[in-house]
């Protein structure tokens, strides 16, 4: 009789743990090969029945306490996945699609349809974005007739490896999408981890060690999960290039093809000999990771502040969205906080102002159109000793060029107020002609050392079609640094002594690091002079970064933690990996913010503070130095508001700025 938990209504569920482990979420299962969540919560659970028996297999169906029938008649059904509206199945020859809804059975891919008759159809996982499907054949189960296949949404099959692309291909097992070029493969006859390029069919072993390994799967943050179904043994790798970590011995008899719950803190784990599903903590054993809430919120500030000159609808009665792109302050001991808009005004205010003043309007020169919104006015830096010469430094985008053009020029304060700036004293200091509108950057900011630090994007669209992260003749994709008190080689500016790239031919001597898509909003600690940055991703993970000098973070070779494109690559000494990673089931734009060194909250001192445009989360996340590892990421409650920028005042209080028509898009980091 098979004996259901109940689930909690989260996805969800906790299992209760015993002194002999975690207790079951379900028994009575006949021989549960694979586990597949849908979006709703619902497990399913491919049950083979009797091995070899045909038309005794099932898929079941688990949701809200109740254990059902997907669909039954299967022979031996192994491999599931859930991809869109459907569910499908590879059973021994053959892949079936299963409706969710109707619960109607397609026969997607039969026999006939592969290159090489199957033998022995095993796992199955599937693109998250275009929906292709891979699966692994087994072969005769004693080392021969191993292969991978791929098959389009159309049904139309390939091979991807096999014993003469993979030489000593054995048993292949657990297949896993990393990004949409590169697929891993599991070998449970070596008890090795393989990751394949998918443009040539080239591969490379990535772990080994793993037993009789069988299912495969990634939790947000870029730590890789296997099971073995030898030895009923659960293992972890927790960065690429790490060695694989047990973390459950002694719990499973025959561990099958795993999954994690959609909310990847949990692994289900179906164990083929116990006829069990079982739900055990997604970890890596001696790595504590924090993800609690933090006791912190995210409350408006300003309330009763009017933006001078700006309305909430235009003279054409359209709404008129106030855009504040960034906020700082001159660290002049006037108290005053700089908030530009997007279209080119700087507003300046103190705490207790009722209105503010315009600092600066160069809307004459800006370039800003709301369906081309990642340009404009982007970023503003007041040079370290503003107080007494009045410098300051701005980054925009020049309407007045036919062709795209960023620029950084600097300004000065007018002579006679030191409230207005002037803006006829512009001196432009670099410029960036880029092929096409989007990933501008646009972050500047003087480090420790008094030099001026620029990130500009990769030039746009998509891929880095012109691979600008890593030519280091283009100062695209890059984080430049500068001296803004001297001036070299017929530039306004001059260029540091060590910058890493200053005595290499061909090469733009500005350049501090390399290999970036897109870092929207870097910042440095106030305590420790670390530079952090947040570099958007394109199609799967959002990323990280402490920044070093000559660092080179990858972009397009890899994106976050993993291999990207046709030239994508594993971990490699040449590339300097991010310290964190979120998968885009959290988020898909990253806005980075800043190390914390307020008074408001003092438990959050030293916590990195950012957050993500589209999904409009905002997380508090701990990086211990010694470990070498963040120990913590801990969501904030947020005003749910998609976040432009961060920024701090002269006391290193920190706020978040949003859109709004009202002005009241300031929010302020308390408890």
């Amino acid at each position: 009789m098979t004996r259901l938990l109940l689930l909690s209504a989260a996805l969800g569920f906790a299992a209760p743990v015993s002194a002999q482990g975690p207790k079951p979420l379900i028994e009575g299962l006949k021989s549960p090969e694979s586990v597949a969540v849908g979006p709703d919560g619902t497990i399913y659970i491919s049950e083979i029945g009797e091995f070899g028996k045909n038309g005794d297999g099932r898929i079941a169906a688990s949701k809200n306490g109740q254990l059902t029938t997907l669909a039954d008649g299967l022979d031996d059904p192994k491999g599931i996945v859930v991809f869109s509206k459907w569910l499908f199945v590879a059973d021994i020859t053959k892949v079936y699609r299963i409706d969710l809804a109707s619960k109607k059975v397609d026969l997607f891919a039969p026999a006939n349809a592969f290159p090489v008759a199957p033998m022995f159809l095993n796992d199955i996982t599937a693109d998250a974005e275009s929906g292709t499907l891979y699966v692994s054949d087994s072969g005769d189960l004693k080392g021969t007739g191993g292969a991978v296949y791929a098959i389009s949404p159309q049904g139309i099959v390939r091979t991807v490896a096999n014993a003469k692309t993979m030489p000593g291909l054995n048993l292949p097992n657990g297949v896993l999408c990393e990004g949409a070029s590169h697929l891993l493969v599991a070998d449970m006859g070596r008890g090795e981890l393989y990751r394949v390029k998918l443009a040539t069919g080239d591969s490379e072993k990535i772990a080994e060690g793993l037993g009789g390994v069988d299912g495969l799967a990634w939790d947000n943050h870029g730590r890789l999960f296997t099971s073995d179904w030898k030895t009923g043994e659960v293992h972890v790798i927790a960065r690429p290039g790490d060695k694989p970590v047990l973390v459950s011995k002694g719990v499973f008899k025959a561990a099958a093809d795993i999954c994690l719950t959609n909310d990847k803190k949990q692994i289900l784990v179906p164990d083929m000999t116990a006829g069990t599903l079982t739900a055990i903590k997604c970890e890596v054993p001696g790595e504590a990771f924090d993800d609690s809430p933090f006791p912190a919120k995210l409350e408006l500030a300003f309330k009763d502040l009017k933006w001078t000159g700006h309305e909430a609808v235009t003279d054409t009665g359209k709404p008129n969205e106030l855009r504040p792109i960034l906020l700082t302050n001159a660290n002049d001991g006037s108290g005053r906080i700089f908030v530009p808009t997007e279209q080119g005004v700087v507003h300046a205010f103190k705490a207790d102002a009722k209105e503010t003043t315009i600092f600066l309007d160069i809307t004459d020169r800006v370039k800003y159109l709301d369906n081309e919104n990642e340009e404009g006015f982007l970023g503003m830096a007041f040079h370290p000793k503003y107080k007494e010469n009045g410098e300051f430094f701005v980054f925009y985008t020049n309407k007045n060029k036919k062709v795209r053009q960023n620029v950084v020029s600097r300004f000065k304060v007018m002579k006679d107020d030191p409230n207005k700036a002037d803006p006829k004293s512009e001196e432009v200091l670099v410029t960036f002609d880029r092929p096409y509108w989007n990933h501008d950057g646009g972050t500047i900011c003087f480090g420790p050392d008094g030099y001026l630090y620029i990130t500009h994007g990769d030039g746009g669209a998509g891929n880095d079609l012109h691979d600008n992260g890593q030519k280091t003749s283009t100062l695209l994709g890059k984080i430049l640094r500068i001296d803004v008190n001297s001036k070299s080689d017929g530039k306004p500016y001059g260029i540091p002594k060590d910058n890493p790239f200053v005595d290499a031919k061909g090469t733009a001597p500005e350049i501090y690091a390399t290999g970036f898509r897109n870092v929207w909003r870097m910042s440095f600690d106030r305590k420790t002079g670390h530079l952090w940055a947040g570099d958007v991703g394109q199609n799967l993970y959002e990323e990280i970064n402490i920044v070093k000098k000559g660092g080179n973070y990858g972009w397009n070779r890899r994106e976050g933690l993993h291999p990207f494109g046709a030239l994508g690559t594993g971990p490699k000494k040449d590339f300097t990996d991010p310290i964190f990673e979120y998968h885009h089931d959290i988020g898909k734009s990253i806005t980075g913010g800043t190390v914390y060194r307020g008074a408001r909250v003092p438990e959050l001192d030293g916590w990195y503070l950012y957050g993500d445009y589209v999904s409009s989360r905002v997380w508090a996340l701990k990086y211990d130095e010694k470990l070498g590892r963040v120990v913590a990421n801990r969501p904030v409650k947020d005003p749910n508001r998609p976040m432009l920028s961060w920024g701090e005042d002269e006391t290193g209080e920190l706020y978040m700025l949003t859109t709004s028509r009202d002005g009241k898009g300031i929010y302020q980091l308390s408890k």
